[in-house]
């Protein structure tokens, strides 16, 4: 038995390509999880891998402040480092993030390997300080190689659950009629911003026909207001693999989580970042998925200029029946979305793990 610690804590972006490599591990593999209290983590790891908590977080602020902050986070990697004793742990895996902090130390002091799988194009503090102290580090995509300093990191894409690997229905909630379907995606972080976007264009969308999946965040005031045949609007979906395979056009911020779904499913996408992005690491996200071919950048904007609107109905001329419009645009986006995937990036991660321990 091949004893793991997983250390990803916080947002779905770091969670998720975790629970794929760990989906993807046989029973040979005994999985420990490390994660912080009261987030996301905490919700979703217990009903499958034993979760053990910490107290960590960032270095915010200055003075007191942040003096105490880096003594809890010192604390932490001396709980993890007893943690790998005890539990005799032959391996540590992370996806980054203040979590990942006590775990790559831990594992340095107990001479474990130790891999970070860093998502974002542009990689976060935590990478770029730690990296050097870890046995490999994975990327998500290339642009990240060569923002990491101390190390060669290896391209091995970003983790996606097995959901968005195989084929899924449509949900029969979808509006039904023979217009192109556009599905947002606003995401957690910064969704009002980009649902005013969208809802200035979305009567005009409806009229000519379109139909539209409004995904709005659970933060969002004004849900349900807006009613119409061909809109669905709901917080959150469980049946987003079955949208974006079926989607002509998807709008969404871009995280990397966001990022790596929408291309393993191939779906044209306007990508909004979101602007205030740590490090800006939305923009160089998107920058990646545009140069080849993949999706449109539009940057956030009033609801009352054009743009988006003017983008859409670019891209969706042909399917709307524009006699002017060029009918390879979306083809040829679906085929860039797709070139950015990697669809094996889990089993690329666990081999990696493997042959740390074999």
């Amino acid at each position: 038995m091949t004893r793991l610690l997983i250390a990803a804590s916080g947002t779905g972006g770091h969670l998720f390509p975790a629970l794929a490599v760990a989906d993807c591990l046989d029973e040979g593999w005994q999985v420990r999880w490390l994660g912080v209290p009261d987030r996301l983590e905490t919700q979703l790891v217990p009903e499958r891998f034993r979760l053990i908590t910490v107290q960590a977080g960032g270095l915010q602020g200055s003075g007191l402040r942040k003096l105490w902050q880096l003594l809890r986070l010192v604390a932490a990697g001396f709980r993890v480092r007893r943690l790998l004793k005890r539990e005799r742990t032959q391996v540590v895996f992370t996806t980054g993030g203040y979590i990942a902090a006590p775990a790559i130390l831990a594992a340095r002091l107990c001479g474990i390997p130790a891999v970070l799988h860093e998502a974002n194009a542009v990689p976060g503090r935590v990478t770029r300080l730690l990296a050097r102290f870890c046995t490999a580090v994975a990327v998500g995509l290339p642009a990240a190689s060569e923002r990491i300093p101390g190390c060669r990191p290896l391209l091995t894409g970003m983790p996606v659950r097995s959901s968005f690997l195989n084929p899924q229905p449509l949900p029969d909630w979808v509006p039904t009629g023979e217009g192109p379907l556009l599905v947002v995606i606003g995401g957690s972080q910064g969704a009002v911003g980009l649902n005013r976007m969208v809802r200035a264009v979305l009567p005009e969308l409806l009229e000519q026909g379109c139909r539209v999946v409004h995904l709005t965040g659970r933060n969002d005031p004004e849900v349900g207001q807006m009613q119409h045949p061909l809109l669905a609007e709901r917080p959150f979906s469980d049946e987003i693999p079955g949208l974006l395979q079926h989607a002509d056009l998807a709008v969404s911020r871009a995280g990397a989580g966001s990022l790596s779904e929408l291309a393993v499913c191939g779906t044209p996408t306007i990508l909004v970042p979101f602007p205030q992005a740590a490090d800006q690491h939305q923009e160089a996200n998107a920058a990646c998925a545009a140069e080849v071919g993949g999706a449109v950048i539009v940057h956030q904007h009033a609801p009352e200029e054009p743009v988006l609107m003017q983008t859409i109905e670019r891209l969706l001329g042909a399917r709307l029946g524009r006699p002017q419009a060029d009918p390879t645009l979306l083809p040829t986006m679906r085929r860039g979305m797709q070139n950015l995937a990697v669809q094996d990036a889990d089993q690329r991660l666990v081999d990696l793990l493997q042959s740390l321990v074999a």
